[in-house]
């Protein structure tokens, strides 16, 4: 089984139900603090692997929903900028397994990449949505 270090939001509870379906597949899931980790433009990147720019974006954001930020009138560089300045706009979870990373919880692609349990691909829906936070000052974005 696999060590996946696992970047969200405290208090999202999607998140936990994330880390739950590694943890039942016999992953272990150090988890740490999107919004508080320092990071840096290459690191970033490093987790948009193949995804189009407009795809790091976390589409449940405060300030996306609220129409402050529109991911369509970014470019490759100001998305990443803006990503550095507020983590919340950065889609999660972010994922390491050793050297490989990724972004987002496509459970397919999760399965074929270190597995899962057949119960978990069967709940899949659950694990794609964002469900209330665990704080009533913590808002869930996914």
């Amino acid at each position: 089984m696999s060590h996946v270090i696992f970047f969200t939001k405290p208090g999202c509870l999607t998140g936990l139900k994330q880390i739950e379906t590694l943890k039942e597949a016999g992953h272990t899931v150090e988890v740490r603090n999107i919004l508080e980790h320092p990071w840096t433009a290459d690191e970033l990147l490093s987790y948009f692997g193949e995804l189009q720019f407009k795809q790091w974006f976390n589409k449940n954001a405060p300030r996306i929903k609220t129409g402050e930020v529109n991911p369509d009138e970014y470019d490759r560089e100001s998305a990443l900028a803006a990503m550095l300045q507020d983590h919340l706009l950065i889609r999660r979870p972010l994922l390491q397994v050793g050297v490989r990373r990724k972004c987002g919880f496509d459970l397919d692609e999760i399965n074929s990449w270190i597995g899962v349990t057949p119960a978990a691909l069967e709940r899949h829906d659950d694990l794609q949505s964002c469900s209330a936070s665990t704080t009533e000052t913590t808002e869930c974005v996914q």
